[in-house]
């Protein structure tokens, strides 16, 4: 069964750690390349990870022929123009997210496919694949709580590493981007619209300059999303969906472990014994779901299970909060 040939652009840790494990384990991807500003950082990776080539520049990897894919894990400054890069050397790309740091960006993307119609490039949310999503969605979706409502989520983790990109304004760091993108990609998903209004506070770091807590309203209609990120508060996560006749509780909603089952649960009528139940889903790696889909859509021609004009939208909303939270009252999107 023919495989989508992957190339790695850079060594950074998610990609080592999660993702190219993640792909390596594919039914349709074969990691067959990395790449790094320095040749000595990208071979020690490929001897680890049993990676076949390393190169010392992006731009080697993408002139090589025996590439068809490449994922992006650079800093969100870096994405836009090194997915533009990739789409002009003939390759598929699979980008991390935020697609950018701004609807600019995004837009330049946009643009930039347009010339290359036959290439597939997709935004890395990989939490929307694993099956508790897939779960969750439907459930909604078929009406199970009634009509949604609201939708309430928490990410947090601590990292003051001044080295860290995450905490670097000009690589677009900040909590909003790096995590808080989760918890608005998943409003908009379940929602299934964009929100009308946005309202954001933050609380920036004195060092960094990066938002280290961001909290956002998001106003779909009537209907409201909030949330809370942190990038310096201990480490959390958790999702609640809430509808007229029930609610659902993803305990691990971004972060879903590859080696250990997850589970969700379902409230329906908080009057009767039996309303709670318990939704276990089997071991199941979400990066490498992600990496199937979207090779499957290389190789069938098919469209990416989440088009670009996703990414924009989500980029939109990021931009709209941030710009209230400057302003200190609700921004319209």
């Amino acid at each position: 069964m023919k495989k989508v040939r992957f190339g790695i652009l850079s060594t950074a840790k998610v990609g080592i750690k999660k993702v190219i494990p993640a792909l390596q384990k594919g039914k349709y991807c074969e990691v067959k390349a990395i790449a790094s500003r320095s040749e000595a950082a990208a071979r020690q990776v490929a001897e680890t990870l049993g990676i076949p080539k390393a190169y010392g520049s992006y731009e080697e990897l993408l002139s090589a022929p025996d590439i068809d894919a490449v994922y992006i894990p650079l800093p969100n400054n870096l994405h836009v123009n090194w997915s533009i890069n990739a789409l002009r050397t003939g390759k598929h790309v699979l980008c991390e997210k935020p697609i950018g740091i701004d609807t600019e960006e995004a837009n330049r993307l946009i643009d930039a496919t347009s010339r290359y119609p036959d290439l597939k490039i997709m935004e890395g949310f990989m939490y929307r694949h694993h099956p508790q999503w897939v779960e969750t969605k439907r459930l909604v979706d078929s009406g199970e709580i009634g009509e949604l409502i609201t939708i309430q989520s928490f990410f947090s983790y601590f990292n003051a590493d001044p080295d860290n990109i995450r905490n670097k304004p000009d690589a677009g760091g900040g909590s909003l981007m790096d995590i808080g993108c989760y918890c608005i990609s998943l409003s908009r998903f379940l929602f299934n619209t964009e929100p009308n209004r946005v309202c954001g506070v933050m609380d920036l770091d004195p060092a960094f300059g990066t938002d280290r807590l961001f909290s956002g309203m998001m106003d779909f209609a009537g209907k409201v999303a909030t949330f809370t990120c942190s990038t310096q508060l201990a480490n959390y996560q958790r999702v609640n969906v809430l509808g007229t006749k029930g609610r659902i509780e993803i305990l691990i909603p971004f972060n879903a472990p590859p080696d250990a089952p997850c589970q969700i649960i379902i409230q329906q009528d908080d009057k009767a014994e039996d309303s709670l139940r318990t939704i276990t889903f089997g071991v199941s790696d979400q990066y490498t779901i992600q990496g199937d889909l979207f090779a499957k859509a290389i190789l069938d021609n098919t469209p990416v299970p989440t088009p670009l004009i996703d990414a924009w939208a989500n980029m939109h909303t990021i931009e709209t909060l941030l710009e209230s939270a400057k302003k200190g009252t609700w921004s319209i999107c």
